[in-house]
């Protein structure tokens, strides 16, 4: 699997250097964050979704490297539903989860309602293989497991 993880990380450094886009997947809901900051409001975007991503942009149209890094790893492991905040369109949804999360960055991604981190850390828990047990924990399975299943019958 590492050859694959390698190959994906290239390719997201590849792509992570641009604001480009992609198309957005099926279940992938660019949703609203209702204009509030609060700590409650937060608690209830976080907590809705398995998968919860602030970025700038959206999915299909990322405006930094960093949040287009994240939208093509969680592709990568064939992620499609999940909820998707654009901090851009609200300046109190942008301070207020960074307050939230004690984490000066964007973007954030959220398992089941918990903080993982920002694009650094998802990147990481990608190349070393964290990120597969933890969605298989949240019954995702990674699309990553179905390619190396596919190399091994080679």
């Amino acid at each position: 699997m590492s050859g694959s993880l390698g190959r994906a990380a290239a390719a997201l450094l590849r792509c992570g250097r641009g604001a480009g886009g992609g198309l957005r997947g099926p279940g992938v809901r660019a949703a609203s964050s209702g204009g509030s900051g609060s700590s409650e409001h937060l608690d209830a975007l976080v907590k809705k979704d398995r998968v919860v991503v602030f970025l700038k942009g959206t999915p299909e149209q990322p405006q930094c490297g960093f949040s287009n890094a994240v939208v093509q790893i969680l592709r990568l492991h064939g992620v499609r539903d999940y909820a998707a905040y654009n901090v851009l369109d609200d300046p109190q949804l942008r301070q207020g989860i960074k307050d939230y999360s004690n984490w000066p960055t964007i973007p954030q991604v959220y398992l089941n309602g918990e903080f993982v981190g920002g694009c650094d850390i998802l990147l990481q828990m990608h190349q070393n293989g964290d990120l597969v047990e933890e969605l298989k924990k949240l019954g995702i399975r990674s699309a990553l497991l179905d390619e190396k299943k596919d190399q091994d019958s080679k």
